[in-house]
């Protein structure tokens, strides 16, 4: 499974996507992580450059702007962390 990560340098919300996403492969998610700087790639800032933090999983989207953590839980097989309501 692949996990992609859009967002840019000094970006808060993406470094706190990221430490979310990389939760998750410590609850046992097996997923590749890459990172795509989109200052660095032209059609990335075009789709993304309002909405970042955004993920995808094996090239669907899961989740842009607000990250949605559930979201991401389901994309990658994992159930939701005990003591959460459950959500859409």
């Amino acid at each position: 499974m692949r996990v992609v990560l859009y967002g840019k340098p000094d970006c808060c919300l993406c470094d706190l996507a990221e430490a979310k996403i990389r939760g998750l492969r410590e609850r046992g998610a097996p997923f590749d992580l890459v990172k795509v700087d989109i200052l660095r790639d032209p059609a990335a800032e075009a789709r993304f450059r309002d909405t970042i933090p955004a993920v995808e999983v094996d090239g669907v989207l899961v989740t842009e702007g607000r990250f949605d953590e559930r979201a991401l839980e389901r994309a990658v097989g994992l159930p939701p962390r005990k003591g959460r309501r459950p959500g859409p």
